[in-house]
């Protein structure tokens, strides 16, 4: 029998997006992750703050509010506040560019996106990375780190296991993290020279004798 017909044409990815792997569905972008209440409410307040001050009119604040109630991820939660706030104040980020820092001091906290690969970077400067309030991608994160003459500290919460592979680093290192063998892991790799990594989670609040 003669089958005339052409070879199948394998399927391109769309432009932008890189092809998906074999028998593992693709890793979805920070922005399509789906939002919580939590999140609806950070955004909800900033909503209110710009009400209060001005930034928005009545039946504006009342429209931005619909949609947040409506919004199922946190790309459409992001885009309600984009031009209220500067990016670095948004109450919800997912951009994972990498942090970087030179002769100075950069910092990255609140809610925010940990993709399953990141990377920072301290030059004669301070990074602090801080992951209490952040959505990880993945339970097993890598984070790769450039710090030479600087420092980078990582504040992760309870639960999560640090692993730091000795062979790496020609600076100092300190794990402050208590280990948790079931949670998420963040393996830190890269170059750390004259400088140094710590790793620890938030100091627990002081029981005062006086309080009852």
């Amino acid at each position: 029998m003669d089958d005339s017909r052409p070879p199948a044409t394998p399927a391109v990815p769309p432009p932008g997006r890189p092809p998906a792997t074999r028998g593992r569905a693709p890793e979805p972008r920070p922005g399509d992750l789906r939002a919580g209440d939590s999140d609806r409410e950070r955004v909800a307040a900033v909503l209110g703050d710009a009400l209060a001050d001005g930034r928005l009119a009545h039946d504006e604040h009342e429209e931005r509010l619909e949609a947040v109630y409506r919004a199922r991820t946190l790309g459409e939660l992001a885009a309600i506040t984009a031009d209220l706030l500067p990016p670095e104040a948004q109450p919800l980020r997912t951009d994972v560019r990498p942090v970087t820092a030179f002769f100075g001091s950069e910092e990255r906290s609140g809610r925010w996106v940990v993709p399953t690969r990141f990377s920072a970077t301290a030059v004669c400067a301070n990074v602090t990375l801080d992951l209490c309030e952040a959505l990880l991608q993945s339970s097993h994160v890598t984070l790769q780190v450039t710090v030479i003459g600087g420092t980078l500290t990582l504040i992760v919460p309870e639960g999560v296991r640090i692993e730091m592979p000795a062979s790496l680093f020609l600076g100092g290192k300190k794990n402050q993290v208590r280990p948790a063998p079931d949670g998420p892991v963040i393996e830190i790799t890269g170059l750390v020279s004259m400088g140094s990594v710590i790793a620890k989670s938030p100091k627990r609040p002081r029981r005062s004798w006086f309080r009852r």
